[in-house]
């Protein structure tokens, strides 16, 4: 059993910049791929970017434009998304999800736990 507490989300003016916090808890081997998703309302829950533990490799969802950084600190047992220049539509519940399988997953479906997410709006 893995427990995902995310922190981070508020309000910020549209070009600012948030970094969310996820803390994970539980073992290590239940959590071997992280990733973050968000759901906006009305919309299914989407892809952000991931991040696997072993070796720190970072992928990343197909519309991403270089705007977010996915990262993780091992010491911490904490996974970060960096946001910037933030747009209203990046506005959204941001979700932390964990998975022990060695799979570079972007489905939700491919993720095993989740914390009860973070709220980010953006908007002037």
């Amino acid at each position: 059993q893995v427990q995902l507490v995310e922190s981070g989300g508020g309000s910020v003016q549209p070009g600012g910049s948030l970094r969310l916090s996820c803390v994970a808890s539980g073992r290590a081997s239940s959590r071997s791929v992280m990733a973050w998703f968000r759901q906006a309302p009305g919309k299914d829950r989407e892809f952000v970017g991931g991040f696997v533990w072993n070796g720190g490799h970072k992928y990343y969802s197909d519309s991403d434009n270089g705007r977010i950084t996915v990262s993780g600190d091992n010491a911490k047992s904490t996974l970060y998304l960096m946001m910037n220049s933030l747009k209203p539509e990046d506005t959204a519940v941001y979700y932390c999800a964990a998975t022990g399988k060695l799979v570079v997953g972007a489905d939700p479906a491919d993720f095993d736990s989740w914390g009860q997410g973070t709220q980010v709006t953006v908007s002037s």
